[in-house]
């Protein structure tokens, strides 16, 4: 039956070729590659047009005058078109890959003056050059073109992003593990960016109106629909997923300075310093429009920097208006996982004669390997309508939120979304919704899931309960010898009130038990991993730490941080009650409440002595009220299963922490008084690339011993903390008060990318610097008072082992390279000052494992 079911396929697609009067029962592609050329010098011509017969299929030269055009249509002529010289039509052979060399002639008519300069190449000059001074009057018109130039602006803005694995070939699309999904295979142009088999995994529309008034600046944006693709929220977090996209994928204003593609700034075609890293070309004049429009191509100077490439067109009225681009990126780019970028604008005319993007499209192309093989395509088109400058916009629309999203917006019917999109949308786009919802059903998928979430996430979930995490469960240190740790959490299927958390610990050399249980009431109704938070958390720990590390998205007993240098045998047995109360607000402002008591007793190498009569002191036990206020505009984060990770951007963030210690209450021993502040704030220097800088102060009052003063953050792992110092020993350095200063600065391969041979490494430099000022005053200082405080500790041969800080700051600073294999960053630190004292290291190699474009 099957091989009568084949023969029936084969006859149906012969008749239907037979009656379309195709030659062959399957099209076949026609793909020509070549360089063009001067008929005369021999010099290649960049950016020349090329299309198949009279069609809109078409491609250009690069820099090199080098091209590749290709398409399963029955065309058999192509067509070079240059300013300057005679259009020359090419026959080829349809259903054939064939090489062509090029040689175009030029139009003297069309030419005031030709200068021939026989076997030499003209040195590209911004000198009396005429593209150059076109982009220069554009970029001094930059102003009157922007929605900045009216008081008020007002439009509708229809937003769609669609995510899809790419690059699928036959063999790999109907391998048996796909056996169930074959439904989810969609098919495309081969020619066109991602391939011909595509598997759309995302999809997400969004309709609003948008507000701008400029005197004052104010803006307003009110969501009146959204839907996205909704994963399980067990495995993926759909929030913080739409966030990232959002940042990959935001708006495109081709007239600002620097735009924001895939998490990097790239300098733009049209900024005030593009004639200095750019190279322009007036490709083409096009008179049957009105205004007359100019063709204007560039292309980088350096083509591994942060810089498009392609065309732009100029209106010729006076405004010096783009009115149309496509550009994209170099292949040689600096740019990880990068296989290609299109990004097309277009821009309407207003009623005064001036124009505004109607569409912007923005096709990229992911892959681990960039010329082959399986990989992801993104997309993101938003049309632009009734577009309207200089009315009336009543004060009201402005009050509230920036941004307002629409009671029941998430709800909206298929019925307003075909009425109401601005743009059109395929039959295929519209089945991914269902076809996602089909496939999170299957039994399979779900079996993937939790296998992707057990080695990403690290934890195992059992419906109501969840194991984890897994890299927790085997560590080792000096003092416990080898740790075992086994635990878990509720998750929302148990409550979306109530959650628990616990886990158990054994380590073999100490030969004690260690745990944690944890209860959390939800006061939103929400998930406690939700953002906005609002809950209260009651808890208890016993367990230890080595005074002075801070880890960042890690925990202390990852298997991985196990591994250190130096001398590292102090530890503290914690116990520790706790109450907190986390409130956070859309505005992304949080503060948090607590109350803590905290007993520790030393271990290992580290001893509480008296300083008055050197006495043994075995535990110490605080009782604490804090007050944490936070500050984070427009934060945007990925929930994971324990941390947020942080989506970086140019925008701030706050931090003051204010704690008291009260003696007396519940054991408190101490009567203190501790604030903290910090800022963090990413800068970006186009081309420089970027800088991550963290100020941060503190200031202690009270009599303390040291354990209870500022124990600044040091790092004896082998892996490149960003927020530690890197050459200090735990527990070196205390203070009641000090200031410091963290820059960490990626030139994003600016330096290396001009240098032949090693820029096709795609190296990036690093290099960073902190420091630290601070001290203890003469209350706190065992060398200058004994009584009520500890001596500071010493290592097992007599050494001083913490100190206080004098009167230089600790500095250190690093050089390093980033992007090794698209993965590692490698640095080399030093250690400027206070290499006096014992068991340091004046240099130290360090790595860091980072995932980034």
């Amino acid at each position: 039956m099957r091989h009568t079911y084949k023969k029936l396929i084969y006859a149906l697609i012969f008749l239907n070729a037979t009656v379309l009067g195709i030659s062959s029962a399957f099209a076949q592609k026609t793909t020509i590659t070549g360089t063009v050329r001067d008929a005369v010098t021999k010099e290649t011509l960049p950016y020349v047009s090329i299309f198949f017969n009279d069609t809109k299929i078409g491609t250009q030269t690069d820099i090199d005058g080098n091209f590749k055009i290709s398409t399963l249509e029955n065309y058999n002529k192509l067509k070079f078109n240059y300013v300057g010289y005679e259009v020359l039509y090419k026959n080829v052979i349809v259903g054939q890959t064939q090489k062509l060399d090029i040689l175009l002639k030029s139009n003297a008519q069309s030419l005031n003056e030709v200068t021939i300069l026989a076997g030499k190449k003209v040195r590209y000059s911004n000198k009396n050059n005429p593209a150059v001074e076109l982009i220069r009057q554009v970029i001094e018109h930059k102003d009157e073109n922007q929605p900045k130039s009216y008081q008020t602006v007002s439009y509708k803005e229809y937003e769609k992003m669609l995510f899809s694995m790419s690059n699928i070939s036959e063999k790999f699309k109907n391998k048996r593990i796909f056996k169930n999904y074959q439904f989810l295979f969609q098919e495309q142009d081969s020619t066109l960016i991602g391939g011909k088999n595509l598997l759309p995994v995302y999809i997400q529309e969004k309709l609003s109106n948008r507000y701008l008034s400029f005197s004052p600046d104010k803006s307003k944006t009110i969501v009146l629909g959204e839907k996205q693709v909704e994963f399980d929220n067990r495995y993926i977090d759909n929030q913080g997923m739409k966030a990232y996209f959002d940042r990959m994928y935001q708006n495109i204003n081709i007239y600002d300075n620097n735009i924001s593609v895939m998490s990097n700034d790239f300098l733009s075609p049209i900024a005030n310093a593009a004639p200095t890293f750019y190279k322009f070309f007036i490709t083409d004049t096009l008179k049957n429009i009105s205004p007359n429009v100019i063709e204007l191509s560039f292309t980088p100077r350096n083509k591994g920097d942060m810089l498009f490439e392609g065309k732009i067109y100029i209106t010729m009225d006076g405004n010096y208006a783009v009115q149309r681009a496509s550009f994209g990126v170099n292949k040689n780019i600096n740019l990880n996982f990068v296989r290609g970028m299109q990004i097309d604008l277009d821009f309407d005319k207003n009623t005064d004669k001036r124009y505004y993007l109607s569409k912007s499209n923005l096709v990229a192309d992911f892959g681990i390997n960039k010329n082959k093989g399986l990989g992801f395509t993104g997309e993101r088109s938003v049309t632009y309508k009734d577009y309207q400058t200089n009315i009336s916009i009543p004060d009201s629309i402005f009050t509230g939120k920036n941004l307002e999203v629409l009671s029941g917006a998430n709800k909206r019917s298929d019925d307003f979304w075909s009425q109401n999109r601005l743009d059109t949308i395929s039959k295929n786009q519209l089945k991914i919704y269902n076809n996602i919802d089909t496939l999170q059903n299957l039994p399979s998928f779900k079996r993937t899931m939790q296998i992707v979430t057990l080695l990403f996430a690290g934890y195992q979930n059992l419906g109501p309960y969840e194991i984890g995490p897994v890299n927790t469960f085997y560590s080792f240190n000096n003092v416990e010898g080898l740790r075992l740790r086994l635990g878990g959490r509720t998750t929302p299927e148990l409550s979306k009130r109530y959650y628990f958390e616990n886990y158990a610990a054994y380590g073999f050399k100490d030969e004690k038990w260690k745990f944690f249980l944890s209860a959390t009431y939800s006061l939103n109704n929400k998930s406690i991993y939700q953002f906005p938070q609002n809950y209260i958390r009651a808890s208890f720990q016993r367990d230890t730490k080595i005074p002075g590390q801070e880890l960042q998205f890690v925990q202390e007993d990852n298997f991985l941080l196990s591994f250190k240098r130096g001398v590292n045998d102090m530890l503290l047995y914690n116990d520790f009650y706790r109450i907190d109360y986390v409130k956070e607000f859309e505005n992304h402002f949080s503060y948090t409440l607590g109350l803590k008591k905290w007993s520790q007793t030393p271990a290992g190498g580290l001893y509480y002595v008296d300083a008055l009569d050197n006495s043994n002191i075995n535990k110490l036990t605080t009782t604490e009220l804090s007050l944490g206020l936070r500050f984070a505009k427009n934060e945007k984060f990925y929930q994971g299963k324990i941390y947020r990770t942080p989506i970086i951007d140019r925008f701030p963030i706050f931090n003051l922490r204010y704690t008291a210690g009260i003696k007396g209450f519940l054991g408190g021993e101490y009567n203190y008084h501790n604030i903290m502040g910090s800022m963090d704030k990413r800068f970006y220097l186009s081309q420089l690339g970027y800088s991550d800088v963290r100020l941060e102060g503190g200031y202690i009052t009270g009599k303390l011993p040291f354990p209870l003063l500022a124990i600044h953050r040091a790092n004896q792992t082998y892996a490149y903390q960003l927020n530690s110092y890197n050459l200090m020993n735990f527990l070196e350095f205390v203070s009641d008060h000090y200031v410091s200063v963290n820059i960490d600065h990626n030139f994003n391969g600016f330096f290396l990318n001009k240098i032949p041979l090693i820029r096709s490494l795609k190296l990036r430099e690093i290099i960073s610097f902190k420091a630290i000022y601070g001290g203890l005053r003469d209350e706190n200082n065992p060398e200058k008072t004994t009584t009520g405080l500890y001596k500071m500790p010493l290592y097992e041969n007599g050494l001083q082992r913490t100190y206080s800080l004098s009167k230089t700051p600790y500095i250190e600073g690093s050089v390093g390279l980033g992007n090794i294999f698209k993965l590692i960053r490698l640095d080399l630190v030093k250690r400027f000052n206070y290499l006096n004292h014992p068991e340091v290291s004046e240099w130290g190699i360090r790595t860091r494992v980072k995932l980034d474009f």
